[in-house]
């Protein structure tokens, strides 16, 4: 694995754009990073001794890596009336500020939105946040808190165990609506000349994805089941045990592919049974149908039929876990996981934005900072030799 950091942001579409970022854990640093990719130039402030999301053990151990590329790192104790003053230069001498602060936080610091767009009216300011305004909103959250209350769980686990989903879907997308915001905040602010105060919430994050099954209740007066106890639509769409205990999803949604199937699995005459001429009729018989395709599939093996559903056209997908996702053979050639320089000196893998502009995937231009590594360079320009 070579190292391609690379540090042109010139002809990124965000070039020029500073965004001074008081964030830690997920949600924040997301939105940052995303700037960041874009080739914003964003100034990471952590307290005395680093972000703590640097040492998180366990399933935490990865977040810093994962969020907070292509950033510079300072440290700042906000909690002295000096350093309060010089994040406020920070913010004055920046075109955006992120913070995932507690309710109330950066007022009580008095970097709130309100207090610095007196001084600063061209400040785009980014809140992430529990909730937006209403009467949760002094809540504490965090992202299983809200999959619980957002309809999330109860989806994703079987009836009577609310499951909360395997990733941290509501910090990381709340880091996307807040980079959405800023990119719109950016546009306007070309009209207006004034920047504006953005909040993004994991609640309303998490209604927004369940938001499809609360149409589906207004349409049909039926309270959705969750996924597992859900009556599916389809005939064949599940995952199947193999051989050696393999497990293959294979979902055959049309009478054409449920016919191409059976010609795959060398059982054409399951396509002729009269029982599964249709979708709709193969589905009123579907526990039977899957026993039968189960006795079959149990004699095969991924490798050996992963191919032939392919070229087939037939929607399949192994179950695979984040670690052998470091070997993908699409995510290597299609330059969507790359190598970064981490703190420690070191080479790691990191996952790039799924994105692909004219052409170009935004990539990785500088190391993941050290903590406090750019102190001299940003204090600099407020005329200090070190930080307050």
């Amino acid at each position: 694995m070579s190292n391609v950091i690379s540090n042109d942001s010139q002809s990124l579409p965000l070039a020029g754009i500073r965004v001074v970022e008081f964030t830690h854990m997920v949600m924040g640093p997301t939105c940052g990073m995303i700037l960041a990719d874009l080739g914003a130039e964003v100034i990471k402030v952590e307290p005395p001794g680093g972000d703590k999301t640097r040492n998180l053990p366990g399933l935490g151990i990865g977040f810093f890596r994962a969020f907070n590329r292509n950033k510079k790192s300072v440290v700042l104790d906000i909690t002295t009336e000096e350093g309060r003053a010089a994040a406020a230069e920070l913010a004055g001498q920046s075109d955006v500020l992120l913070e995932n602060f507690r309710p109330g936080l950066m007022a009580k610091l008095g970097l709130d939105y309100a207090t610095l767009a007196k001084q600063y009216p061209h400040l785009i300011y980014v809140s992430h946040k529990g909730f937006l305004p209403g009467p949760y909103e002094n809540r504490l959250a965090l992202d299983e808190v809200v999959q619980m209350m957002g309809g999330l769980s109860y989806m994703t686990g079987p009836k009577g165990r609310p499951l909360r989903a395997g990733t941290s879907v509501n910090d990381i997308m709340g880091g996307m609506f807040g980079a959405i915001g800023v990119l719109a905040a950016l546009r306007e602010r070309d009209r207006t000349g004034k920047g504006q105060e953005i909040q993004s919430a994991l609640f309303e994050n998490c209604v927004f994805l369940a938001s499809q099954h609360m149409q589906q209740y207004a349409m049909t007066g039926e309270a959705p089941p969750p996924m597992p106890s859900r009556v599916s639509a389809w005939s064949v769409y599940d995952v199947f045990t193999l051989a050696e205990g393999e497990q293959l999803f294979i979902g055959a949604v049309s009478d054409k592919q449920f016919v191409t199937l059976c010609n795959v699995l060398e059982h054409p005459e399951l396509a002729a049974l009269p029982q599964y001429a249709s979708n709709a009729q193969r589905v009123a018989v579907r526990p039977e149908l899957l026993e039968r395709l189960g006795d079959i599939l149990r004699h095969h093996r991924t490798q050996d039929l992963a191919p032939r559903l392919e070229a087939a056209g037939i929607p399949y997908a192994p179950i695979v876990r984040p670690d052998q996702l470091l070997d993908d053979p699409h995510l290597q050639a299609s330059g969507g996981l790359v190598p970064m320089e981490v703190d420690d000196g070191s080479i790691a893998p990191t996952v790039l934005l799924p994105l692909l502009m004219g052409g170009r995937r935004p990539g990785v231009r500088r190391p993941l900072p050290k903590a406090g590594e750019h102190n001299e360079e940003i204090f600099a320009r407020l005329g200090k030799t070190s930080a307050p």
